[in-house]
C-alpha cells in the first residue's frame, strides 16, 4: 500500500524565526536518542553556555545527516565549495565527541 504524501502547514513564531547562532555543538548518544547541545564560543572567552538543546531519535539524527548532506551539496553547487579553516584537531566548533 502506497502512503499519499501529506502536506504539512509549519508555523514559525516570532521568537523562533530570530533563531540561535552557533559556532559549537556538543553530541552525546544512548541507545534511544541523541542530544545535540549548541552553544557559541566568543574568542578569548574560557566559558560558554548552551542556547538551545535538541533532542532526536538516532533515526531522525540519521534523516537530519542525511537531509544536511542533501542541502549542503545544492548550496555548494549554487555557491562553490566551503572551505574549512585550520586543522580539525586544533579547530573549536561542530565535531564528534570521541
Amino acid at each position: 500500500m502506497q502512503m499519499k504524501p501529506q502536506q504539512l502547514n509549519v508555523e514559525l513564531g516570532e521568537k523562533e524565526s530570530e533563531g540561535v547562532y552557533s559556532n559549537m555543538v556538543l553530541i552525546a548518544q544512548s541507545p534511544h536518542e541523541i542530544v545535540l547541545d549548541f552553544a557559541r564560543v566568543v574568542p578569548g572567552a574560557n566559558k560558554t553556555k548552551v542556547y538551545s538543546r535538541i533532542i532526536m531519535t538516532p533515526a531522525h539524527a540519521k534523516l537530519l545527516l542525511k537531509a544536511l548532506g542533501e542541502n549542503l551539496k545544492k548550496f555548494e553547487e549554487q555557491y562553490g565549495e566551503i572551505k574549512l579553516p585550520g586543522s580539525p584537531e586544533k579547530s573549536i566548533g561542530f565535531q564528534a565527541q570521541k
